[in-house]
Order: C-alpha cells, then sequence, then structure tokens
C-alpha cells in the first residue's frame, strides 16, 4: 500500500521557516496504530492524515506520541494542499474534525481558517509552573487544555528557557505570551511537552486561546502575532464572537509516498 505524502511549511511565506506539517492523502482509514507509527516517523509537531468525505474531507492530527484535538498549522497545510495544489478550483474547503467543521478558505493572499475561540480563565498556577519557565511572577489563565502565562514584553517572552522535563509533567499546554514588538500586537511561544513536542515553531490552535485576550487587552477584534519561536511564523487573528479566524501563508516542500510494509498492508485490508 502506497500513501501520498506532502510537507508543507505553515504560517510562514518562506520556506524552512513557520510550522513543517506532514499531510497524508488516504483513501480510507488506518487501524490508529498504523496513524501513529506514520507519525512517529515522520517526526514532525503534527501528521495530518485526510480522507475524502463527500465535498468534505476527514481529518485527524497526530504528534509524534499521541491524536490531538485541535491542530491549526497543520489545517492550514492541509488546506494549501487542496486549495493551491489538487484543487485550485475550490474558493474554500471543510474537514470534519474532533473539533467539528473547521473550514479552509482564500482570503486575498493567504488562507483564512475558522476555529472556535477558547478564551482563557484567570487560574492558581500549579507550584512548578513558573519555576519551569524560569520566572518569578507572571499572570496565569487558562483553558481546558493550556496554561496562558503572560509576561511583561516581548524581549521576556523570548528569553524563556523551560525546564521540559518538569513541563512535560503537567497536564496541558503552556503558551507564554507577551506584547509585541517590530509591528506586531504581541508575541508567544507555544509548549507542548506532555503531547510530545517541547516548543511547537507556531501554533494555529493556541491562537484560539491568545487572540481573545489581546483582542479584549487591546480593545480590537484584530490581533497579528508573532510566534517567536526558532523557525518563527506570523498568525493573522480575527475575534468574531465564539470563533477566531486565523489567517496565514504556506509554503510547499516535498511531495513523495510513504510504502507500508506487505503484513501492515495486509492488515488494513482485512
Amino acid at each position: 500500500m502506497t500513501i501520498p505524502l506532502y510537507q508543507i511549511d505553515a504560517f510562514t511565506d518562506t520556506l524552512f521557516a513557520g510550522n513543517p506539517a506532514a499531510v497524508c492523502l488516504l483513501e480510507r482509514w488506518l487501524d490508529d496504530a498504523t496513524l501513529q507509527a506514520i507519525a512517529a516517523e515522520n517526526n514532525l509537531s503534527e501528521t495530518a492524515f485526510l480522507v475524502a468525505e463527500g465535498e468534505a474531507y476527514g481529518l485527524r492530527w497526530f504528534t509524534p506520541t499521541v491524536e490531538v484535538e485541535l491542530c491549526g498549522h497543520a489545517t492550514l497545510a492541509s488546506g494549501f494542499l487542496l486549495l493551491e495544489e489538487l484543487t485550485p478550483e475550490r474558493d474554500q474547503v471543510a474537514f470534519e474534525t474532533l473539533s467539528g467543521r473547521l473550514t479552509v478558505r482564500r482570503a486575498g493572499d493567504r488562507l483564512e481558517m475558522d476555529f472556535p475561540a477558547q478564551p482563557a480563565v484567570p487560574a492558581t498556577a500549579p507550584e512548578a509552573l513558573l519555576p519551569a519557565l524560569g520566572l518569578d511572577r507572571a499572570e496565569v489563565l487558562e483553558t481546558a487544555g493550556n496554561y496562558l502565562v503572560v509576561v511583561d514584553s516581548a524581549a521576556a517572552a523570548r528569553a524563556i528557557r523551560p525546564d521540559f522535563a518538569i513541563l512535560a509533567g503537567l497536564a496541558k499546554g503552556v503558551i507564554v505570551s507577551g506584547p509585541g514588538d517590530a509591528g506586531f500586537d504581541c508575541v508567544s511561544r507555544y509548549f507542548a511537552a506532555p503531547f510530545g513536542i517541547d516548543e511547537d515553531p507556531v501554533t494555529g490552535s493556541a491562537h484560539c486561546v491568545i487572540a481573545p485576550y489581546w483582542a479584549a487587552r487591546l480593545a480590537t477584534d484584530e490581533i497579528t502575532a508573532f510566534q517567536a519561536s526558532a523557525r518563527g511564523g506570523v498568525v493573522r487573528c480575527r475575534v468574531a464572537g465564539d470563533r477566531v479566524l486565523l489567517g496565514g501563508n504556506c509554503a510547499f516542500y516535498l511531495a513523495g509516498e510513504i510504502r507500508l510494509p506487505a503484513d501492515r498492508a495486509a492488515a488494513q485490508a482485512a
């Protein structure tokens, strides 16, 4: 069995920046163990798997160690693959996911995703959280899946050097965000050690948390955010009620195929 495989850098228009995602086109769903094994072999922060379902696509996301309920950059990469490479006659594409129906559409010179907003609420930080980030104090909020740690400046966010072993013991991902610099409204980092990713280069789903926070603080619906990882990437955000519209560009890197061993392929056909 062969599976088409693509790798696309998301939230950038420059190759070797942004967040690389693998996108695999399947004729039908494979068993979870095989999907997880492929994601582990790809060893990127996310591998997206697509199965056509009428005009829409089923979409699932796997890190090298677990399946996740929401991923922005791999959704953007999947939308880019379909709208720019495989079916350029389309203006938008819908995905059925664990987080409901998500859409990617053309928006001028970039693509825009329609995602659920995830406003954070004030929280008491776990005892290990701030020390693991090298911080004495910070505002801490939380959602069901993430802590949001707000620091005083972009420089402070950029300077974070986490203890990933401690972060891995937490039950949630950690967003660190501060006021923007260089023309951006905010600067952020994202650490997802519990999910097999020490630092994610550019995280669309984290901006479902980041955008509502900064939109309220800056009294605006539109936020231009920079994720200050080593690769870096730009996320253009617009808060619309209980949704966040996340815009970005992509750069195509490679196309190839996965060849499943005969015994694994036979098991899928059984």
